[in-house]
């Protein structure tokens, strides 16, 4: 969920001590081939909005292809704070928001996750009123809903933040207005609220700047099966018809484009052949791109599948992150991770979120030559990693550090993987299948005394 970068962060997320043993860690031994197939999961991302999305509709929604994460237990809790009836099995989660009790998201739910945020949306257009707390989430800068919030005023909602609480309500006959909306940037998390928040408003409205994310496109056919009328998905240009009511849907989510692009690197920084399925290449074009300039083979096989396969030389490239479809910023740390290897100098500039080079130290204690200036790392290439104890700072740099793990000479313990466990399902697992060394460590449960 990207936002303008400014200087204060809204929340941050504590990095624990690398000898803390009451954290579980990931022990990699480098240096071994990987090959066979792997599965890519649902979109984390479009998931985590979609599931918000549910709130719109008084009838069931079944939802498939869900990934079986932390932050997906977490929304199903706070959809069931708020009176929604929730069942996961497996992959498959049902939904019906026929009954919602109440209008205020709680504080401890959505601390927890930045993704919460989406609720407030569907809420304003479900119930006229919406009291939703300030989000939580990855510590890597500030993702400001000032964005969603004058969005919503567009719409003719009251609204103002007290105490660290979004007050959203609606005058009148408790129904949003169709408007007009410029983003200023265009922010995933505004896009898919407003749109969200339009499907069910009075008349017509349009979103000017949107964001042109394969998940922004995924939560538009998602509402669009529940009956809304929406236009434009994947251009600069949303045109949102309200309608009075959304009806039961069956959906499937879209296969996560960064775990795909995050494998691809695993494939790539071990040298090794891996099929990847299923995959919609045109998502991840950037990505794909990038590394075959790096010298890495990237083939089409199957109807959905993709390999990655090492070429005779990997050289540095140049990678500068921006919104869809630019180098996606969820992809910035793996690909450090794999730069740190390649021939040559690499440059890496971070223009979506300011504090998302935590990770540098890390790969530098692994015998990475990076050096930062700014929201600039240069990458000089080294021959050789090797094992560390390191700590992953979030999400996608947790991912970077595994990887260059599986790269590395020796032993790797990794720590940070609740960070870990937010975005990728079953990653070890994945890797394990695939041949890789590794294996999680749950802290040692001492026996308490009588």
């Amino acid at each position: 969920m990207e936002g303008r970068p400014i200087k204060l962060a809204l929340s941050s997320s504590k990095v624990t001590s690398a000898s803390d043993p009451n954290q579980p860690v990931l022990q990699v031994s480098g240096r071994t081939q990987l090959q066979g197939h792997v599965q890519i999961s649902g979109a984390k991302n479009a998931a985590l909005v979609i599931l918000a999305g549910a709130l719109l509709c008084p009838s069931d929604c079944r939802i498939r292809n869900v990934p079986s994460l932390v932050d997906v237990a977490r929304m199903g809790q706070l959809l069931s704070s708020v009176g929604v009836k929730f069942d996961q099995q497996g992959d498959i989660i049902d939904i019906n928001a026929a009954q919602i009790s109440t209008s205020q998201a709680p504080y401890e739910l959505v601390s927890q996750l930045r993704a919460s945020f989406f609720v407030i949306g569907p809420l304003l257009a479900r119930l006229g009123v919406a009291k939703v707390p300030l989000p939580g989430g990855c510590a890597i800068g500030a993702r400001p809903v000032n964005l969603h919030v004058q969005g919503l005023r567009a719409m003719g909602a009251d609204v103002h933040i007290e105490h660290g609480v979004v007050h959203a309500a609606v005058p009148g006959n408790g129904r949003l207005k169709g408007a007009k909306i410029y983003l200023d940037y265009p922010s995933v998390g505004a896009t898919e609220t407003l749109m969200m928040a339009a499907t069910l408003a009075d008349g017509e409205s349009i979103i000017e700047n949107a964001a042109q994310e394969p998940e922004v496109v995924d939560l538009a056919n998602f509402c669009r099966a529940m009956g809304a009328r929406i236009s434009g998905a994947g251009s600069k240009t949303l045109v949102i018809s309200g309608v009075p009511r959304l009806h039961d849907v069956d959906y499937t989510i879209i296969p996560d484009r960064i775990e795909a692009g995050t494998l691809l690197i695993a494939g790539a920084i071990t040298r090794s052949s891996i099929l990847l399925s299923p995959v919609i290449p045109d998502h991840i074009t950037a990505a794909i791109s990038k590394l075959r300039k790096i010298g890495v083979q990237i083939t089409p096989e199957g109807p959905n599948g993709i390999r990655v396969s090492p070429g005779e030389q990997h050289l540095a490239t140049d990678i500068e992150t921006l919104p869809y479809p630019g180098f996606p910023t969820d992809l910035q740390a793996p690909f450090m991770a794999l730069l740190t290897l390649c021939e040559g100098n690499s440059l890496i500039t971070e223009t979506v979120f300011e504090n998302r080079l935590h990770h540098v130290p890390e790969l530098s204690r692994m015998g990475a030559d990076i050096r930062v200036k700014g929201n600039t790392a240069i990458v000089r290439g080294v021959p050789m990693l090797s094992g560390a104890p390191v700590i992953g700072s979030d999400l996608r740099a947790t991912a970077a550090l595994v990887l260059a793990a599986l790269a590395a000479e020796g032993t790797s313990t990794i720590q940070g993987l609740q960070h870990l466990d937010r975005g990728y399902e079953k990653f070890e697992e994945k890797l394990k299948k695939l041949g890789a060394n590794i294996v999680r460590i749950e802290p040692k449960v001492e026996p308490k005394s009588d």
